[in-house]
């Protein structure tokens, strides 16, 4: 798979990453933990040399789970994982200095590696200045632990913050054809500051592949059965868009899965979709995305399409979004 660096700092990786919290977290139903072990180490076989994991998740399964794929090519792949959590208790926000150190020494041993080589934090702690959760990180920079520092969520001006202390090498937010929040600030910080983007959802949590329909109903363990967006009325005004995705997928002959991503793509150099799935056709299918090249002028036409339609439904509830964003 062709490889992209992230941003002017942070490493080179595969264009595409594999996200791996589809395995135990939020898609419900979950998989049993060893079919998790093999698509992960499907991805690897196709080609992927990133994969994105988090405490979190499960929590803990995730990260076993990639530690146990990767163990024996340990050195021929980069894993990003996430701190942020108080997965021992209630689940709270918790990026203390301590609780960072600790999260990082389980986190080693899940992935059964020496060193994490980009850690984000999960979610801005809103009690714990960034400047002490960077210099946190820094430690363990200096130590080995770690290699690139990275936040998700994060402001611009919690960026700026924490990029002072130490590089912020990595921005993981969501981004997708139609969620463009990272282009208003987010992206031009990053261009300035040298940081690559990392957008998680890049597909729209399966919306924009065209797999589901507006009258799908999900289990109540799916996160998607609280968002405003998968309602059935949202859903069935937002396949407008499925739909100008589906004739430009027509035309490279391509599945609208490959488009948006291929989108995502060709929005910058330094961008690398991480998409989650369970199934390996859907990893292969993913892959191919990186072959995909859309011209300037057909981004251009879709763009001028896109921007004839409107995109129904909040990404979450109101609840959701402050905890998403704090």
């Amino acid at each position: 798979m062709q490889t992209r660096k992230l941003g002017s700092r942070g490493p080179e990786v595969t264009a595409l990453g594999l996200g791996s919290m589809n395995f135990v977290h939020a898609y419900a139903p979950f998989p049993p933990k060893e079919h998790g072990v093999a698509m992960v180490r499907a991805a690897y076989d196709l080609g992927y040399r990133f994969f994105d994991t988090a405490e979190v998740y499960g929590p803990y399964t995730s990260e076993e789970i990639v530690g146990e794929a990767l163990a024996s090519v340990r050195d021929d792949v980069v894993i990003e994982t996430k701190f942020g959590f108080d997965t021992d208790g209630d689940g709270a926000r918790d990026s203390r200095p301590e609780r960072i150190r600790q999260a990082v020494e389980g986190s080693l041993k899940r992935l059964r590696t020496d060193r994490i080589d980009i850690l984000l934090q999960h979610r801005v702690d809103p009690n714990v200045p960034i400047e002490d959760v960077a210099g946190t990180v820094q430690e363990l920079i200096k130590e080995g632990k770690v290699l690139h520092f990275g936040l998700s969520e994060a402001s611009p001006k919690t960026v700026r913050r924490a990029h002072a202390v130490q590089s912020v090498d990595v921005i993981q937010n969501e981004y997708s054809i139609y969620t463009r929040d990272p282009e208003e600030e987010i992206l031009p910080l990053c261009e300035e500051l040298g940081i690559g983007f990392v957008p998680w959802s890049p597909v729209g949590a399966g919306f924009l592949t065209g797999t589901l329909t507006p009258g799908q109903t999900f289990l109540k363990e799916d996160m998607r059965s609280t968002f405003p967006r998968f309602e059935k009325n949202a859903m069935r005004h937002n396949e407008e868009i499925v739909l100008l995705i589906q004739e430009l997928a027509t035309m490279k002959q391509a599945t609208p899965a490959q488009i948006a991503l291929a989108w995502l793509l060709a929005q910058k150099p330094w961008i690398v979709p991480i998409p989650g799935t369970r199934r390996r056709e859907r990893i292969e299918e993913n892959a191919k995305a990186v072959d995909v090249e859309l011209s300037a002028r057909e981004i251009a036409d879709f763009e001028a399409a896109f921007a004839k339609l409107s995109v129904k439904g909040a990404k979450m509830s109101k609840e959701q979004m402050v905890q998403l964003n704090g």
